[in-house]
């Protein structure tokens, strides 16, 4: 196995990274578990119970994230059912997974490109004029799907179900591993996440990250690796599963050798 003995470095927040973990020791890489993102409750579930009562009103239902998901439907199905009127819109497996656990099966999804771009390629998305859409997201996040929304003659709605923070983490027992060469790749699943990362791990670790296999499943956290300086950045396919395929084939490639 390719990936035998390496120490692959897993970024995804705390609960959320198991899947990959489990398919990287299966392989018989080491999974070094360092989540650069930290998922939070909201302050104030005010906003969110009052977009419960209204929903009926709406005609799309947007969720950016399966943090997204979760936060919100925690929320919203406690006290009351989804309208079965209401169509929903999601970004990739792991949300209409998410969807499918709590009752809603029916999903608007893009099926190659998880991202804001490809859902908005959708027919469904295109055609919205005069439509009432609420987006259910994180605190911040990109602008795009409901600028372009609005732009297409549909009244927007954001509602805020989650926050974002950056991880309190001792760098240390990566720079150990960076240390002894023992370092083989990180995985970097959100320009946010690689953002906090380059951040968290100080100026030593940066300079070892330039040199050390970066996995990303999309051209945006790419282009943010490269202006960051990284300097061996390998885009994958979306998901977990991208990430794994991708790392197989590039220790295939490269046998034994070790970057750093």
């Amino acid at each position: 196995m390719s990936l035998a003995g390496r120490h692959v470095v897993v970024t995804r927040p705390a609960g959320q990274a198991a899947h990959i973990a489990t398919a990287l020791t299966a392989q018989g890489a080491i999974p070094v578990l360092y989540p650069v993102l930290e998922i939070r409750d909201i302050e104030n579930i005010a906003p969110v119970l009052a977009a419960a009562i209204r929903l009926d009103s709406f005609d799309l239902a947007v969720f950016v994230s399966p943090n997204a998901i979760e936060k919100a439907l925690a929320l919203i199905l406690s006290r009351r059912a989804w309208p079965a009127g209401l169509r929903v819109a999601a970004l990739g497996k792991s949300s209409e997974n998410e969807l499918a656990r709590h009752g809603i099966h029916e999903v608007i999804s893009p099926s190659l490109r998880f991202d804001s771009e490809a859902l908005l390629e959708l027919p469904e998305l295109i055609e919205v004029r005069d439509k009432r859409v609420i987006i259910f997201r994180g605190d911040g996040g990109r602008e795009l799907l409901g600028d372009t929304l609005k732009a297409r003659g549909a009244t927007i709605e954001y509602v805020t179900c989650y926050r974002r923070a950056r991880p309190q983490l001792d760098p240390a027992p990566l720079l150990k591993l960076w240390e002894l060469g023992q370092l083989d790749a990180v995985t970097l699943t959100s320009s946010e996440g690689l953002r906090n990362f380059h951040e968290m791990i100080g100026r030593l670790g940066q300079a070892w990250l330039k040199k050390t296999p970066a996995f990303v499943p999309h051209v945006r956290i790419a282009e943010q690796a490269q202006a960051l300086g990284l300097g061996n950045v390998i885009p994958t396919e979306p998901g977990d599963d991208g990430l794994m395929t991708g790392l197989v084939q590039y220790f295939e490639s490269h046998g034994n050798s070790r970057s750093n």
